[in-house]
C-alpha cells in the first residue's frame, strides 16, 4: 500500500477498497541518493514517477550546453516525459533527484493495465494532466508579462517551500535568470 499515492489519488476520486489493492499492485517504491536520475536523454521514459518523499527536476541542456529547468516535483507530484512516455520513443529531457527521494513508478505497459482494471482513473489522470497543462500555460504568460525581478517575487510567494529547498542556481535556470542576477534579487528586502 501506498498511503501518499492512495490520498493524493482520493483527494479527487473515491476509490473502493478492491480499486485501492489494484492501484498499490502496479507502483513500485524506487529509492534515489541526491543527484540520481530516473531518465537521462536519449533514453525512452519508461515510467510515470508520483515523489512520495523529496524532490525532483525534469531539464535539457540548451546547445550552449547550459541546463534548462522545465519543472521541479516536490512530494505528491507526478512528473514525466509525458511525449516520452506517450510514444515511447527517446526524451530530450533528464529527470534527477536533487535530494534524497522515494519516488513511486508505474511503467508504461502497467499503467495501461490499471486504466483498464480501474476506469475512474481515467478522471483522476485527467485532472492531473488539465492542472499540469494550466500550470506550464500559467508559467508561459509569467515568463512573458513580469520583470525578472517580478517574476522571482511571484515564485517566492506562491512557493515558499521551493525557495528554502532548490539550490539557488537551479531556481535561476527554472526563473530563465542567472544566479547572479536571482542572488541580487534575494539581497533586496521587500
Amino acid at each position: 500500500m501506498y498511503p501518499d499515492l492512495i490520498h493524493h489519488i482520493q483527494s479527487y476520486i473515491k476509490l473502493e477498497e478492491d480499486q485501492i489493492k489494484t492501484v498499490s499492485k502496479y507502483f513500485k517504491r524506487v529509492h534515489l541518493k541526491n543527484k540520481e536520475y530516473l531518465l537521462e536523454e536519449g533514453q525512452v521514459c519508461k515510467s510515470y514517477f508520483f515523489v512520495e518523499k523529496g524532490c525532483a527536476r525534469m531539464f535539457f541542456y540548451t546547445d550552449k550546453g547550459a541546463e534548462q529547468i522545465t519543472q521541479f516535483a516536490l512530494e505528491n507530484w507526478w512528473i514525466t516525459d509525458y511525449f516520452s512516455f506517450a510514444d515511447q520513443k527517446p526524451s530530450v529531457y533528464n529527470i534527477q533527484a536533487i535530494e534524497k527521494s522515494e519516488i513511486l513508478a508505474i511503467d508504461h505497459l502497467s499503467f495501461e493495465k490499471l486504466l483498464k482494471e480501474v476506469p475512474i482513473l481515467e478522471r483522476y489522470f485527467r485532472i492531473i494532466m488539465q492542472r499540469a497543462v494550466a500550470a506550464s500555460q500559467l508559467r508561459i504568460k509569467l515568463l512573458y508579462d513580469l520583470s525578472k525581478e517580478e517574476l522571482y517575487l511571484h515564485f517566492s510567494a506562491n512557493f515558499p517551500e521551493f525557495i528554502q529547498r532548490i539550490p539557488q542556481y537551479m531556481l535561476a535556470s527554472f526563473l530563465g535568470l542567472t544566479p547572479e542576477y536571482l542572488s541580487e534579487v534575494r539581497k533586496k528586502k521587500y
